[in-house]
């Protein structure tokens, strides 16, 4: 093993596809115990490694030496074997400080609550204390000598002009959990949340929802992984590689979610996608089926329409916290709202909007196997579709135009 990431848990990280994309080299997600660290660095004769939660302070102790940034931040995420010695360095400090920027989210002259007390929790907090807020509060579950409560921060904070989250609160496969409620905090202007998987978690819906200037950890995870890769191999790379492979990997994990009226094409231009795109295809109706092992009328007839909603709400969540694949989603999907809020969190959503006269009833749509429920149902429903939608493709009797089209409105 010469390059990789050392963490206790990497099921969510997309570092390996991130180092893919920048060079040439083998990257290996290593997982260990606590227990283990010190047999890892003892035995294991790596060349530069990466380091992430929860060992960024862990690690310290087995280094010859560490760069001035990551003494003054307290932790480590890079560290390079030279001469038969481990130097350890904190990229993450430009990761953020570039994070920030890209997001116009300025925090000088600004209050600044930061929510956990781990690694990334001091490289925000000095990063925001070089940048001139006027106050930095990191929030703990537990109020000690260095962080206050959430219960003092929304108390004697909820003045606060930008909420920071370094906690692994809503990170995959928890996607639903949040921090702190934001909507506590009147006067906020920008939220920022490490958490890149998924791409939206419910902390940022919230921030997405008040229209505030608000920002994933994608970004941070690129730049940092630029700048560690650089320090792995002495060089510096075009300042336009960060930009490239954020791009990149932001369209790999986004998923493609299909909406629609029964009858629209949803399934057929989803294999169509999948196919064009070598992605996974997965259409919600048929893992009900496959999963009950029953057909979607028989659910209707045997317990109704509204267990069948709570179903398909249960199957949305899980397979909306996957990345990468395309989305079909049944013609009722988007009546709750949660069911959007799941799909939004990973996920771009195309309704695909065929005229009413080419919308043919089926007997295996329980809601639509008439034309008179067709027509209501499209009355009812076609203001949703619209509201919801973030592209609406316009279809004719062309599958693979339409694929074509969505194709390039993700470019």
């Amino acid at each position: 093993m010469e390059y990789g990431l050392l963490g206790k848990k990497l099921g969510h990280s997309f570092s390996k596809e991130i180092h893919n994309l920048i060079g040439d080299y083998d990257y290996l997600m290593i997982e260990k115990e606590e227990n283990e660290i010190k047999e890892f660095f003892e035995n294991e004769n790596f060349k530069a490694i990466n380091v992430t939660i929860p060992y960024k302070e862990t690690v310290i102790p087995f280094l010859d030496e560490i760069s001035e940034n990551a003494k003054m931040i307290g932790s480590v995420n890079t560290i390079v074997r030279k001469d038969g010695k481990l130097y350890g360095y904190n990229t993450d400090f430009v990761g953020f400080s570039d994070l920030l920027k890209r997001a116009d989210i300025d925090v000088e002259n600004k209050k600044v609550l930061i929510l956990g007390t781990g690694g990334t929790s001091k490289t925000a907090f000095a990063v925001c204390k070089s940048q001139n807020a006027k106050e930095v509060y990191k929030v703990s579950r537990v109020e000690n000598d260095y962080a206050i409560s959430y219960t003092r921060a929304v108390e004697e904070h909820s003045d606060a002009d930008v909420i920071i989250n370094t906690t692994p609160c809503g990170m995959y496969p928890d996607n639903e959990n949040i921090a702190i409620d934001i909507d506590l905090f009147k006067s906020l202007e920008g939220v920022v949340d490490v958490i890149y998987n998924p791409l939206v978690t419910p902390f940022l819906k919230k921030a997405k929802d008040r229209k505030l200037k608000y920002t994933n950890g994608l970004y941070m995870l690129v730049r940092q992984a630029v700048r560690a890769s650089e320090l792995f191999f002495d060089k510096i790379y075009d300042e336009k590689i960060t930009d490239e492979v954020y791009k990149k990997v932001l369209l790999d994990k986004e998923n493609i979610v299909l909406t629609g009226m029964p009858g629209s094409g949803k399934t057929t231009i989803g294999k169509l996608l999948s196919e064009r795109m070598g992605r996974a295809f997965v259409d919600t109706d048929e893992e009900i089926v496959k999963k009950y092992k029953t057909q979607i009328t028989d659910i209707f007839e045997k317990y109704g329409e509204e267990k069948f909603r709570q179903i398909e709400t249960e199957t949305i969540k899980e397979v909306s916290k996957r990345n990468g694949i395309i989305i079909s989603t049944g013609g009722g999907a988007v009546l709750k709202k949660e069911n959007i809020d799941y799909l939004k969190q990973n996920s771009k959503i195309f309704f695909l909007d065929r005229d009413i006269e080419y919308l043919v009833p089926t007997a295996d749509r329980p809601t639509a196997n008439s034309r008179e429920k067709i027509m209501k149902l499209y009355d009812e429903r076609i203001g949703i579709y619209l509201s919801t939608a973030d592209e609406i493709i316009k279809l004719e009797n062309d599958a693979l135009k339409a694929a074509e089209e969505i194709e390039r409105r993700r470019s």
